[in-house]
């Protein structure tokens, strides 16, 4: 999830060496070709542009080897279903492939992940999910999302933020229960243009401290708890939009569904942070 200054369709304020530095230990975002070269962009590349994933990946890489006791998950949408091959050579010449976790078996379930101590003894320390077109059997390192990572409702409006399945479409409780799961809690709203007419779905901004917030309703603290209960486990991934907003309330819900204790302070909301 990208910053690119000026732009309505950001849905962060800081670039990823600063999400990283803030904690934030999943990032995620969509990929479409811009003049035959792989870009990170928003729904189309006309309307934000966060420039090629090579140097973002770069930027993950240089992070990562310089925290050796970290470990990163990428999740990458492939907007234009572009054939996985075509993402070797940016994740080869990043770096990022050499630090890429192969597991063992596919699909992974529940049970099946190592944990944070193995991958970091291990040296593979980023963990990289395609939801379209990964094909585990040419490129193993780019692991197929919805196989082992299912979504509730993407792109959401809804501030009840219900947690049903809804990608991969017609899975079945049993699997759902034993896979990891994303809660997509980046609370939209619709902004209608008349020429052409059109309608995009931009971060609902004036609520972000109630929809990042440990309690209330439409509140992440109460959606993962609801969640929680559903599925007989917390969810693996909270995707927010800014997440400094709440002051440290994401992470401190991420602590309370891990069973830790959230003892730092995070963000400022105008990009100062002290983690």
């Amino acid at each position: 999830m990208f910053n690119v200054e000026g732009n309505l369709f950001s849905n962060q304020r800081k670039n990823v060496t600063e999400q990283l530095n803030d904690g934030i230990r999943i990032l995620q975002g969509q990929v479409h070709k811009q003049k035959k070269v792989l870009h990170f962009c928003h729904t189309d590349c006309k309307f934000l542009d966060a420039g090629p994933i090579i140097d973002y990946f770069t930027m993950v890489a240089n992070w990562i080897n310089s925290h050796p006791n970290d470990v990163v998950t990428i999740i990458l949408g492939n907007g234009d279903c572009t054939p996985v091959s075509a993402f070797k050579d940016p994740l080869q010449k990043s770096g990022l492939a050499s630090l890429a976790y192969i597991p063992p078996k596919v699909p992974m379930r529940l049970d099946d992940w190592p944990t944070l101590g193995e991958l970091i003894d291990s040296g593979k320390r980023v963990i990289i999910f395609m939801d379209y077109k990964a094909d585990q059997t040419r490129v193993p390192y780019v692991l197929n999302q919805f196989s082992q990572l299912w979504e509730t409702p993407f792109s959401p409006t809804n501030r009840s933020f219900p947690c049903n399945t809804d990608r991969p479409s017609k899975l079945d409780s049993d699997t759902a229960l034993n896979t990891m799961y994303i809660t997509n809690h980046n609370l939209n709203t619709g902004l209608r243009l008349q020429k052409p007419k059109v309608e995009f779905l931009l971060p609902h901004i004036l609520l972000l401290p109630i929809t990042n917030g440990m309690n209330g309703y439409g509140s992440l603290g109460k959606s993962v708890a609801i969640c929680s209960a559903i599925w007989n486990h917390p969810p693996n991934v909270l995707l927010v939009d800014f997440y400094e907003f709440g002051l440290g309330s994401v992470f401190e819900v991420a602590a309370i569904a891990n069973g830790v204790v959230y003892s730092g302070k995070c963000c400022d909301v105008w990009g100062n942070s002290d983690s």
